[in-house]
């Protein structure tokens, strides 16, 4: 009995667990799924709302867990990170939102950048990353629906190669060259700019 209980961690706390242990208990426990959702949900609510906005994306952060559950049954067990499986729903759930998406980069591609009277209060990295919002918003549009989708994971998600790789069901290589080809393009947009220039490191 006793080791019955350690199988199944009854008397221990969501926080001790890793993502893959929870959602092995909320097969028999449907109410520990929650501890997912909180361990997690502010940062997929973070990533839509940068694709599509912050109106979108509360539901698309409610779509994405409800699948999740619908889908745990079949949860690789392997992985104790279940961020790299969310991301690969969220952007299953974000390309039903395509048209937004396209909109919300269109009008950020449009934006102007008021320049500040002086730098007392604001750093000249942040001037910069604005100044360079709107080409990397047009340069963005370039891409595919695909591409984008593998350069956000990786520059926006903070995903590793490898948790990219496991988000969009293709193999790591794949991840790899993809993405360099991708860097490339975005920088000869941006007229020798990289705005991705620090590489994630394996996972």
């Amino acid at each position: 009995m006793r080791e019955d209980r350690h199988v199944v961690g009854v008397q221990e706390l969501p926080e001790t667990l890793d993502d893959s242990a929870l959602i092995a208990q909320s097969m028999s426990d449907p109410e520990r799924f929650a501890a997912l959702f909180d361990r997690h949900a502010e940062e997929i609510h973070r990533y839509a709302a940068r694709r599509l906005g912050p109106e979108p994306a509360e539901d698309v952060t409610g779509e994405v867990f409800l699948v999740a559950f619908r889908a745990r049954a079949r949860y690789d067990r392997s992985w104790p990170d279940a961020r790299p499986w969310l991301y690969g729903i969220a952007t299953k759930v974000v390309a039903q939102h395509r048209r937004a998406e396209r909109r919300r980069i269109h009008a950020m591609s449009k934006m102007s950048v008021e320049r500040p009277g002086s730098f007392d209060d604001r750093s000249a990295d942040r001037v910069t990353a604005e100044q360079l919002q709107p080409r990397l918003a047009r340069a963005l549009t370039r891409l595919s629906a695909a591409e984008r989708d593998l350069l956000l994971l990786v520059a926006w998600a903070d995903l590793t190669y490898e948790d990219a790789a496991l988000a969009l069901g293709v193999p790591v290589g794949t991840v790899r060259s993809r993405l360099h080809r991708l860097r490339v393009k975005v920088r000869r947009a941006l007229g020798g700019i990289d705005p991705f220039a620090e590489e994630p490191q394996d996972g």
